[in-house]
């Protein structure tokens, strides 16, 4: 496997994780994820965004991670993390022989805040300010993941007294409203319980996915704090972050990538 970091817009970069073809086998090129981590817009668990794309690349992915622009970089920060994004996909398009990735088969996995950019992102896409960071190359996702996603910035997510360096407008960022006919098909997963990032973040942004056609499959598990990653032993930052059932969700993730790629 090729580790390579991938400079974007100083300080932002991707770190790719490229495995070569197997000559035994007659498969050149590989569906592509781009893990988008929490962080709460302030900093991203490298470690665990690290640890979420090799779980990806052990299941056949070419696996990136983004580490976007946080809160203190620029002011306000959004729209940055998605100019981030869309320099993340210009990447791997541009690259996409090099890299053994096929560029129609390309998703991105939000965390958190994470979830916030890819959702916001998997809406605006195609919006003249965002085309303008990368003519000539498509940026729309093939799929999106989102994970215990922030929808709304105002939905109970309780890093929102921030709210004033993110953004003076923070309703033109919340994801349920930008979802159009455009957007990538979704899989979102959340639980019931998330202190944190309130559930209804999810259910806003499912409502609005159905409203306006796009295929999607949810997962909302019973129990389990916020920022599970895996909801293993491997990512579990307390023992309640270990949860055996929700862990379920990345193989149900992977069968739904590779159905919806296929």
């Amino acid at each position: 496997m090729q580790i390579i970091t991938v400079p974007l817009t100083t300080p932002a970069y991707l770190k790719a994780y490229i495995r070569q073809p197997d000559d035994n086998t007659p498969q050149t090129t590989y569906p592509a994820i781009i893990i988008v981590p929490g962080g709460g817009y302030t900093h991203i668990p490298e470690a665990q965004a690290e640890t979420l794309a090799l779980a990806f690349a052990a299941r056949g992915f070419q696996a990136f991670y983004l580490r976007y622009h946080f809160n203190t970089e620029v002011s306000p920060l959004l729209p940055q993390p998605l100019l981030d994004l869309a320099a993340a996909v210009q990447q791997l398009r541009q690259n996409a022989t090099v890299w053994h990735l096929d560029p129609n088969k390309i998703a991105a996995a939000g965390f958190s805040v994470g979830g916030h950019i890819v959702s916001t992102y998997n809406g605006s896409w195609q919006e003249h300010w965002l085309q303008q960071a990368a003519p000539d190359i498509d940026l729309q996702l093939n799929a999106a993941i989102l994970a215990y996603p922030v929808i709304r910035l105002n939905a109970g997510w309780s890093a929102a007294d921030k709210l004033a360096n993110l953004s003076a407008q923070p309703d033109q960022f919340a994801a349920d409203k930008l979802v159009n006919s455009a957007c990538a098909p979704t899989f979102i997963w959340h639980t019931a319980d998330d202190p944190l990032v309130p559930v209804q973040n999810s259910l806003y942004y499912l409502n609005a996915l159905a409203k306006n056609g796009i295929p999607f499959e949810s997962h909302i598990f019973r129990h389990g704090p916020h920022g599970l990653a895996l909801a293993n032993q491997q990512t579990a930052w307390k023992a309640d972050a270990d949860q055996p059932h929700v862990a379920h969700w990345l193989d149900l993730a992977v069968e739904w990538l590779q159905d919806t790629l296929a």
